[in-house]
């Protein structure tokens, strides 16, 4: 018998955990991650901020996909801009298409809040394309999570 012991991590579990109660958005806007949430800062009254990069190893080299972060000042909703796209990679290589993704999590987020989003996304110029994006679509959910 060997002295070493191998864990494994229950990504399951833990993916299943981070991605309750959330709603999440893909979005095709075609402008750098900065303009984009200075478009929703401005349009929708948030404070967008850089928080975080998630870091992805492929082919031997490491790729950084920006995080942005806006706290409800009332309540335990938190958004989350992810920017899909960084130096020719995707953070979920199923959406290629997409530049963004917003992670709406922390507070339940009803279907009429979540058309109101999509209606004053759509009425930002840049913005190409908005949809719904079911946890069931995402092929690599555990990209997501930070």
């Amino acid at each position: 018998m060997s002295d070493k012991t191998k864990l494994l991590l229950n990504t399951k579990e833990l993916t299943d955990d981070f991605f309750a109660d959330t709603r999440l958005l893909g979005i095709m806007a075609p402008v750098p991650d900065y303009t984009f949430c200075w478009h929703l800062n401005q349009s929708m009254g948030m404070d967008f901020r850089l928080c975080n990069e998630i870091r992805l190893i492929r082919k031997k080299r490491d790729y950084f996909f920006p995080l942005f972060e806006f706290c409800e000042p009332t309540g335990s909703l938190a958004h989350y801009i992810y920017n899909n796209q960084f130096d020719g990679e995707y953070l979920l290589p199923e959406f290629k298409h997409l530049d963004f993704l917003w992670l709406m999590k922390g507070d339940e987020v009803g279907d009429d809040c979540l058309k109101n989003k999509i209606e004053l996304l759509r009425g930002i110029e840049k913005v190409q394309v908005v949809i719904e994006l079911t946890e069931e679509k995402i092929k690599n959910k555990e990209h997501l999570i930070f």
